[in-house]
């Protein structure tokens, strides 16, 4: 039934529309899939690693130690020196919400209907953010400070979610932790804000070939290299403190950007230039100095890596694999990507990437790659780009941008044309390399559900009717109390399905909320604080538990 529904689509762009009933279909089976219960760890507590992310935002891989002579990242460059640098690493989107959500989760967007930006989902109740799994193994979990998962992050998924977190400090003595530190400032805004001076000369800016030569252009192109420097000098003290805590030899380190470049034709797109990112690892004593990984990884694969080297089994559910560790798969042929809504604006874009070649399938051709976004718009760059379009004096790949519709499908040559802008699609010489990589998406958008293919208004209908959250049932709570005894045994259940719950004996407004994954034993007369949540629903009411005091 699932291949069918979608070869429906598949067959032709304009008349996707007409298969909305048998994505319903497909929509409710994903909706109503099983849950499963949280893992718990299999490698002893003394033997689990430490685990910071800092990651970036808007950035391609235009540091040092990739080779870019014109960046001034010290910093990373350091990280990568004592580590590995990730040439062929690839977000799934070319956009912050839709990338952090197949990031927190581990599986494709576009398999949950969490693929439109700026929205608002209730996914399977089987999914869960992957921090859970490490929490019930132990972990010290803590993001400094942005989400953006295109759902609310639970209550349950961090120990501390804010911008006053206090990462690593904050756990227990000998805990490990997972402490991610999200740097905002290379994000797109920071492009068109204004500085005093650019440290970065406008006059030594290489730009694209689909960029035309405008002085706002090498402004714009030089404030990024400025903001990316700003960026390092953060991550610079992150590692710092790090180092200062005596923690930088237990801790393994993964940098990394969220997707490419806040430029045009750049982030939101799925061309490298908008997904291919940094990603630089340092694991002391496992990882040897100056490595270089060339094999493709995407954004899928860190979160069962993450729970791989901390013990813990990989749900079969997530969509990628591990990449770093004893358990290292084998190197991936292909990863992919996907376009949908951007802010204002519908599109429908599928690709897949191999070592050399990048295939890219345009659901809708009729609507222009230069659809207005007014968030876009206000980049510098893009309004000359916009003016010189109008005045019809754009030039060459320059005009790539204006075309008045897409092709049905895009084929490149990444060897031979990194920028991507030679489409040899049609070119007979390249018609097994085209039907390979057609066959390869399509039975990619089959084995994951693509929900893409369902308009959005029908596809959050089936998720939330007439718009109206859930709310999780309240946990339920059995108390188990010996005669005597000074301690009581508090078990906690919820009859909301893929619901987790919270718990706390803290009093006040803002205790710490610990994640339920096993009987809880408390001194008697202690008063448990519980609370149900699903990804998607509202939380429950707090319920109290009262345990006896000890005569």
């Amino acid at each position: 039934m699932r291949a069918s529904a979608f070869h429906c689509v598949a067959a032709a762009s304009s008349q996707h529309v007409r298969c909305v009933s048998a994505f319903l279909l497909l929509a409710a089976v994903f909706l109503l899939a099983g849950t499963g219960p949280a893992h718990a760890a299999e490698k002893p507590a003394a033997k689990r690693p430490n685990i910071l992310w800092i990651s970036c935002e808007d950035i391609s891989p235009h540091l040092g130690c990739y080779g870019d002579e014109y960046a001034t990242t010290p910093h990373i460059d350091g990280l990568a020196g004592e580590g590995a640098v990730f040439t062929r690493c690839f977000s799934h989107a070319g956009v912050c919400a839709i990338a952090r959500s197949g990031l927190i989760t581990g599986v494709y967007p576009v398999s949950i209907g969490s693929q439109h930006m700026r929205s608002r989902i209730v996914p399977p109740p089987h999914i869960r953010c992957f921090t859970e799994y490490l929490r019930a193994a132990g972990y010290w979990c803590t993001n400094r400070a942005k989400t953006d998962y295109n759902f609310e992050p639970p209550l349950t998924a961090w120990d501390e979610n804010s911008s006053n977190s206090r990462d690593w400090r904050g756990r227990a003595p000998g805990q490990p932790f997972f402490s991610v530190i999200n740097l905002t400032v290379s994000h797109e805004s920071r492009i068109r804000s204004k500085f005093d001076e650019l440290q970065h000369d406008p006059a030594k800016v290489q730009l694209p070939p689909y960029i035309p030569d405008t002085p706002a252009a090498r402004r714009d192109r030089a404030r990024y290299y400025d903001i990316i420097t700003l960026m390092d000098q953060q991550a610079g003290k992150i590692l710092a403190d790090l180092k200062a805590d005596g923690l930088a030899d237990e801790t393994i380190v993964l940098f990394w950007g969220d997707h490419g470049e806040g430029l045009p034709r750049g982030k939101r797109w799925i061309y490298d230039s908008g997904i291919h990112v940094p990603l630089v690892v340092r694991w002391p004593g496992r990882i040897q100095p100056k490595t270089t990984r060339d094999d493709l990884v995407c954004f899928l694969d860190f979160a069962p890596t993450m729970l791989s080297l901390a013990g813990v089994p990989v749900p079969e559910s997530m969509h990628g694999q591990v990449i770093l560790g004893e358990h290292t798969a084998p190197p991936r042929e292909y990863i992919f990507a996907h376009r949908d809504r951007m802010d204002e604006t519908y599109d429908l874009i599928r690709a897949v990437r191999d070592q050399r070649y990048k295939y890219i399938r345009n659901f809708m051709p009729r609507r222009s790659y230069g659809q207005n976004i007014d968030y876009m718009n206000k980049m510098p760059t893009l309004q000359d780009m916009r003016r010189l379009h109008a005045v019809g004096e754009l030039k060459g790949p320059e005009q790539l941008y204006f075309l008045p519709r897409k092709p049905v499908e895009e084929l490149y040559d990444l060897a031979a044309d990194p920028f991507e802008i030679h489409n040899i699609a049609a070119d007979p010489a390249h018609r097994e390399t085209l039907s390979r990589l057609r066959t390869v998406l399509e039975t990619w958008q089959v084995e994951i559900g693509d929900l893409g293919l369902v308009p959005e208004p029908l596809l959050m209908e089936a998720m939330r009717p007439d718009s109206k959250y859930e709310v999780t049932a309240r946990p339920v709570a059995q108390v188990r109390e010996e005669a005597g005894a000074k301690a009581a045994q508090v078990t906690l259940t919820c009859p909301t399905e893929g619901a987790s719950i919270a718990w706390t004996t803290e009093p006040g407004k803002n205790p710490h909320w610990k994640l339920y994954h096993q009987p809880v034993t408390v001194p008697a007369g202690t008063a448990l604080r519980a609370v149900a949540c699903r990804i998607g629903f509202r939380d429950s009411q707090p319920v109290t538990v009262e345990t006896a005091s000890t005569p």
